[in-house]
């Protein structure tokens, strides 16, 4: 990771420096998506970041049992610290969005149609399809008892498991099941 330096009192100075000797964090709880509360280490500053050249919210966590600090460097000076903080603990979920559409909606590589247009319509089709997505039995149970919402990619896969497990359960039930399946081979050549 490269070293971010900060502008304090006319000196530049490493990040690590400022908040391990002049501004030391403290105790306090926070939400983990919205859930489990964890204890975390917290300071924050208003500084100029070198590398930008303007000032920044630069905020320095440290997660209870870790040694040292992670830090986050905001451009929106109005935000308070705990807020940057909570919104903070989404960014994994975002990050597993992003990830799901990129594998299974067609925004990686697999894109079929490129430009404004391209990207505009698979945008509606993957949205149609989450919400497809969301009246899935399974998806309403989890939604229901609180817990965390499948991915796409999960449910499709469930869903592709389902429909094979279903194909070889009314296969077995046929009189020669390796001859129908051997008919049923041709079909697809």
């Amino acid at each position: 990771m490269a070293r971010l330096n900060i502008e304090y009192r006319g000196r530049i100075r490493s990040v690590e420096s400022y908040f391990n000797s002049i501004n030391k964090g403290i105790d306090q709880i926070i939400r983990v998506r919205g859930g489990k509360e964890i204890k975390v280490t917290v300071s924050s500053a208003r500084l100029k970041v070198s590398s930008h050249s303007k000032k920044r919210f630069v905020i320095a966590l440290k997660y209870d049992g870790e040694n040292d600090y992670r830090y986050l460097v905001a451009t929106d000076l109005t935000w308070r610290t705990q807020d940057i903080i909570q919104a903070y603990t989404l960014r994994w979920l975002i990050e597993v969005f992003f990830e799901d559409w990129k594998l299974y909606e067609g925004w990686g590589r697999e894109a079929k149609q490129l430009d404004e247009e391209g990207s505009s319509r698979g945008l509606i089709l993957s949205l149609l399809f989450d919400h497809c997505l969301l009246l899935h039995p399974e998806q309403i149970a989890r939604i229901e008892s609180k817990l965390p919402a499948y991915t796409v990619g999960s449910l499709q896969r469930k869903s592709q498991m389902d429909v094979l497990l279903e194909f070889i359960t009314s296969l077995l039930e046929f009189p020669d099941p390796s001859d129908k399946l051997k008919e049923l081979g041709e079909l697809i050549n």
